[in-house]
């Protein structure tokens, strides 16, 4: 079980081969890292899981390749062309997770975050079927707030990492995308630089072009689509494997509210909107302290638990997930659903 997807394993994969397995896309949401948090979100589930679909089978046109298999209805994993109604599970190969060693006192083998030491040797002995230990971001637009401003401020990022000559400004439309890096199976995510990134996770330089590539191609396409829709595809992230010849491989999800930051005419359509309504309260502002600590279980440094939502902000959410997943594919998944203006017009 994740934090809003839960994993049934069909097939375990191996060594050289590639596994099969089911994600069940719940109506929990996750912020700031937390995990569940107390409400469900009636029918998001089902939502991103076809909002994902679209994107997956869109971008198998393309050419790049990914674990998707298909939306599962009656026990049969189908394309949406051949869905009678929305589901909330899609059947995926599986790659092996190969997790970094943890190792407190040994700074030459391992790389730091906190107090907690990591070693990636394990992956870098492995070269096929396995998860690429990376968060891979990219972002057409830089909110107010955004890291890239507090890491260029303190040095833990230079202009060139990002491919930028000059600073940014809040709020500012990027000509060009950043691509940025992130750890994915650390306590906390940790940003890299990319010399980092690739030497953590065993690429070479034409592994990471080939992935940097994928990431601007998809960016292109979900920025295409869901303009369709009047959202502005502000920034998302995507992961990647290796298949059993290593070849890179998509894989999670793609393109929902839940990876991606949409606005339309300023106003977030994300789990952003979920994000600021606990932004700056007690809980919220106690995990920013516990993450400053570091550390593995930074969780039990939080003493207060966050609140639970209003019963208009649920299922505004919930109407929200639900139009934009009609209006992004084009099909009228849910019945009776306001359009999305007007959603966020209440909200």
């Amino acid at each position: 079980m994740g934090s809003v997807k839960d994993l049934t394993i069909l097939e375990s994969p191996a060594d050289n081969k590639l596994g099969l397995g089911r994600f069940t896309f719940s109506d929990r949401y996750s912020v700031f890292d937390w995990g569940q948090m107390p409400d469900d979100i009636e029918g998001k589930g089902a939502a991103l899981c076809i909002t994902s679909a679209y994107f997956f089978e869109k971008l198998e046109e393309m050419g790049v390749r990914s674990h998707y298999l298909g939306v599962v209805e009656d026990g049969i994993p189908r394309r949406l062309k051949d869905l009678k109604n929305p589901q909330n599970a899609m059947q995926i190969r599986l790659v092996r997770i190969v997790r970094p060693n943890v190792c407190p006192g040994k700074p030459r083998a391992c790389h730091s975050r906190g107090n907690d030491m990591y070693s990636y040797s394990p992956i870098k002995t492995e070269r096929t079927n396995l998860l690429i230990p990376l968060e891979v971001i990219y972002r057409n637009s830089l909110p107010e707030g955004s890291s890239v401003f507090k890491r260029l401020a303190n040095g833990t990022l230079k202009l060139e990492d990002i491919g930028l000559k000059e600073t940014p400004r809040p709020r500012m439309r990027l000509r060009a995308p950043i691509f940025d890096l992130s750890t994915k199976l650390e306590s906390t995510d940790r940003y890299l630089s990319p010399d980092e990134a690739k030497e953590i996770a065993g690429l070479s330089q034409d592994e990471f072009d080939v992935l940097k590539n994928a990431v601007f191609s998809i960016n292109s396409l979900v920025t295409r689509e869901v303009a369709k829709a009047g959202l502005v595809n502000e920034d998302g992230k995507v992961e990647f494997g290796f298949d059993e010849k290593r070849n890179l491989l998509l894989l999670d999800t793609v393109g929902t509210l839940d990876e991606c930051r949409f606005t339309h005419s300023g106003t977030p359509v994300s789990k952003e909107i979920l994000r600021k309504h606990y932004r700056g309260g007690v809980w919220h502002n106690e995990v920013e302290e516990a993450k400053k600590k570091g550390g593995i279980e930074w969780k039990k440094l939080v003493k207060t638990r966050p609140e639970p939502l209003s019963k208009e902000l649920k299922l505004l959410v919930s109407d929200m997930c639900k139009s934009a997943c009609n209006e992004i594919t084009g099909r009228e998944w849910f019945k009776g659903v306001a359009s999305l203006k007007e959603i966020l017009r209440k909200l």
